[in-house]
C-alpha cells in the first residue's frame, strides 16, 4: 500500500511500538537502507532527524527516507523543521522546546498529520502540548545517552503518570536498549524512540526485531 501523508495517522494509532529516529548519517542511500532495515524489523514510525547536515542535504535526506516510508508504509516524521515538512508532503513534524508553536504547527498541518511534541520531564508540557493539539509526547532522557549527554533526566513515575492523565500516546526516549525498554513499556510507553542501539547495531533488522518483539501484539 502506498500510504498518502494524512490517511489517518493523526489518530493515534501509528504512535505505538519501536520509533526509529536517525542517526547523523551523510551517506543518503545508506541512511535509506538502514532505515528500511529498520522497518523491515518491526520499526512503526520513522523520525528524519540530522543535525549536522545543511539544508539541501536535509531535503534530499528527507525525500529519499519519504520514498522508502510510503513503500513500506509507515509515516515519516521530520525532526524540528516544519518547513521541510511541509515541502515534501512528510507525515507529520517534531518540535522540541525551540522549535516555535505548537499551536501555530497545528494550523499549519492538515489535521490528519502527526504533531510531536518534546515534553522533557515536565507533565505541565505535555497537558499543555495536548491541549494545542499534540498527536503524541515524548518523555526523556530515561537513560544516559550519547546522542544527548546534557539531557534532562525523566523517571518512570513521570511515565506512570502521564499515561493516567493523557490521552494522547506517550513516546520514551533517551539511551533506550533493548534491555532497558522493558521497564519503559511496563510503566506505560506507547512506544520507544531509539537512535544508537537500533542505527549502531551491526544487523539493524535483528535490532529493530529485538525493540518490536516487546510491545505485546494488538
Amino acid at each position: 500500500m502506498n500510504r498518502r501523508a494524512g490517511d489517518g495517522w493523526t489518530s493515534g494509532r501509528a504512535v505505538r511500538g519501536l520509533y526509529a529516529v536517525t542517526p547523523d548519517e551523510p551517506d543518503t542511500p545508506r541512511l535509506a537502507a538502514l532505515v528500511r532495515a529498520a522497518v523491515g524489523g518491526g520499526a512503526r514510525l520513522v523520525q528524519y532527524r540530522n543535525k549536522a547536515a545543511d539544508p539541501h542535504k536535509r531535503h534530499e535526506q528527507a525525500v529519499a527516507l519519504l520514498a522508502v516510508c510510503r513503500e513500506l508504509d509507515v509515516p515519516l516524521i521530520v525532526n524540528d523543521d516544519l518547513s521541510l515538512a511541509l515541502a515534501i508532503n512528510a507525515d507529520g513534524v517534531h518540535l522540541g522546546a525551540d522549535d516555535g508553536s505548537i499551536e501555530a504547527a497545528r494550523a499549519r498541518l492538515e489535521r490528519d498529520r502527526i504533531l510531536g511534541v518534546s515534553c522533557y520531564n515536565s507533565l505541565r508540557t505535555a497537558l499543555a502540548a495536548e491541549r494545542a493539539g499534540a498527536t503524541y509526547v515524548a518523555f526523556g532522557s530515561f537513560f544516559a545517552s550519547s546522542v544527548k549527554p546534557a539531557a534532562v533526566s525523566a523517571s518512570l513515575e513521570l511515565l506512570r503518570e502521564a499515561k493516567a492523565s493523557l490521552a494522547v500516546p506517550v513516546a520514551a526516549i533517551g539511551g533506550i536498549t533493548a534491555v532497558n525498554a522493558r521497564q519503559l513499556i511496563e510503566a506505560g510507553a506507547d512506544c520507544v524512540a531509539v537512535i544508537s542501539a537500533l542505527f549502531a547495531a551491526g544487523d539493524v533488522e535483528a535490532a529493530a526485531r529485538r525493540f518490536a518483539g516487546l510491545f505485546p501484539l494488538k
